[in-house]
């Protein structure tokens, strides 16, 4: 799980902006000002910055600059300025990435796991709705809590992200469940581990957002 520290002086963006990038999966520590920023990295390493330029003390480029004399670390700037010699200064100081206020969430997301990408620090990492899940470690979690899955329960969740956008019938989702655990899983069997995979990873099981139910075909996650 890619790890981010952002840097913002506004309130209600940090409150909000954190909330939004937990949810997609990311662990996210918040401060407001410069001092705070340096504490921060003092003490663990980032897989990623967000700087706002204008902090209660300092600004972003100073701690861009810092950042980067140390490693590679991928940094993006939020801001409200959009000026040439901010976007061209904020490079200088070795940024990835500039993004404007007000932004799209999800364009922002789409930023980080190019900058992430790039540095090669999203490693085996998939995410969706809140979900992550590390396929080095075997390991899934919801919100930043990590989940207790069953190997079956995994296994299923990793077939759902390993097709993202298409809708899986249930033949070939027995398919995939036998020959992954070496074992007969019948139809009821099936029934059953998405009952119990809904119930760890849905917010609402009986409404579930994740992994959805279309109706006379099968399962699907994503658009």
């Amino acid at each position: 799980m890619s790890k981010i520290l952002l840097v913002e002086d506004d309130p209600d963006i940090i409150g909000n902006l954190s909330a939004f990038l937990r949810k997609e999966g990311f662990e996210v520590d918040a401060v407001s000002g410069q001092r705070e920023a340096f504490e921060k990295l003092d003490a663990g390493p980032y897989d990623l910055l967000l700087l706002d330029l204008s902090l209660k003390d300092g600004n972003g480029f100073s701690i861009c600059s810092a950042v980067k004399a140390e490693g590679d670390t991928p940094v993006i700037f939020l801001t409200a300025t959009d000026d040439e010699y901010s976007v061209v200064a904020g490079f200088d100081v070795g940024a990835d990435d500039y993004i404007t206020k007000p932004f799209r969430p999800r364009e922002l997301v789409s930023r980080i796991k190019n900058a992430l990408r790039r540095g090669g620090r999203l490693g085996a990492t998939l995410e969706y709705g809140g979900i992550a899940v590390d396929t080095v470690k075997g390991a899934a979690w919801k919100n930043g809590t990590e989940l207790s899955l069953s190997a079956l329960e995994y296994r299923l969740l990793l077939i759902f992200f390993n097709n993202k956008g298409a809708v899986l019938s249930r033949n070939r989702l027995l398919e995939n469940l036998w020959d992954a655990a070496g074992e007969f899983v019948n139809d009821n069997t099936l029934t059953v581990y998405i009952k119990r995979l809904r119930g760890k990873i849905e917010d609402d099981p009986q409404e579930p957002k994740i992994i959805r139910t279309v109706r006379g075909l099968g399962y699907k996650m994503g658009d």
